[in-house]
């Protein structure tokens, strides 16, 4: 981690907590202006636990700290509610007992596998249908 900086993705390099809340919160707004049901997801956990294709371990943890991840979607689970948008908490069901992304549901710690999407698919189901719901 890079002081105060926060990698999740690295794709346009580091940025803070308070920088993506705000982004979040802008797009929250603009769906609200045009009322659009959001349904936010968690971050998902990531693990070390992959390997590359020469049987070195693949830190997923260095670029997208755990405790980060942990933080901004306790951010986002107190604030979507607030404007009226549905959480979708996928974290939960994919944590492992040591804060990972469990193992069998990834093959390199970063993106869930076909039993990774099979634990999360009936979660987004159920998150779907409320949004649904509400609209009426």
């Amino acid at each position: 981690m890079l002081g105060s900086h926060l990698l999740i993705a690295g794709n346009s390099g580091p940025t803070t907590l308070e920088a993506i809340e705000n982004n979040l919160a802008t797009m929250w707004e603009i769906a609200e202006e045009h009322g659009i049901r959001v349904i936010i997801a968690s971050l998902l956990p990531v693990s070390d636990y992959g390997i590359n294709r020469t049987g070195e371990p693949i830190k997923q943890t260095i670029r997208r700290p755990p405790e980060q991840i942990i933080k901004l979607n306790a951010w986002i689970k107190y604030n979507a509610p607030k404007h009226g948008h549905i959480y979708l908490d996928y974290f939960s069901a994919v944590v492992d007992e040591k804060g990972y992304l469990k193992n069998e549901l990834s093959d390199d710690g970063l993106h869930v596998n076909a039993k990774g999407y099979a634990v999360m698919s009936p979660l987004a189901e159920h998150a779907i249908r409320l949004a649904l719901k509400a609209g009426k």
